[in-house]
């Protein structure tokens, strides 16, 4: 079934970034993704300027994903096309010092030749209720 296996990739994804495995983490998105994060102001228009900017990140800034969790889930499958929706509990070391940053993440998923790779990802600030 289509949504276990956007799971399955979407487990994949938030695994390697959680225990800061770049080569795994980069190789769940599409050449073509793009990237919209509330710290960052301008839209990442593909995975390479991702991938140039988290080196930055980890020269200039010392930054390391030390863990991230994933809860409040949601999958919608529209044909080769998948909407996944969660919150994020992620903490990194930023400058020698330990961070946790609580977010909520969209990201677009695309089949391609029976594979789901991440196409769009977009996170955000989570509301304090």
């Amino acid at each position: 079934m289509d949504q276990d296996a956007v799971a399955a990739a979407a487990d994949r994804l938030v695994a390697a970034f959680g225990r800061h495995d770049t080569e795994a983490y980069f190789a769940a998105f599409a050449p073509d993704a793009t990237f919209i994060f509330h710290n960052h102001p301008v839209v990442l228009a593909s995975r390479e300027d991702y991938r140039l900017l988290w080196t930055d990140w980890e020269t200039s800034l010392g930054f390391k994903v030390l863990d991230c969790k994933s809860s409040g889930r949601d999958i919608k499958v529209f044909g080769d096309m998948a909407i996944f929706t969660h919150q994020v509990e992620t903490r990194a070391m930023f400058e020698g010092q330990a961070v946790t940053s609580h977010e909520r993440e969209t990201i677009v998923f695309r089949k391609n030749g029976g594979q789901w790779l991440a196409v769009h990802e977009h996170l955000s600030t989570l509301p304090v209720a």
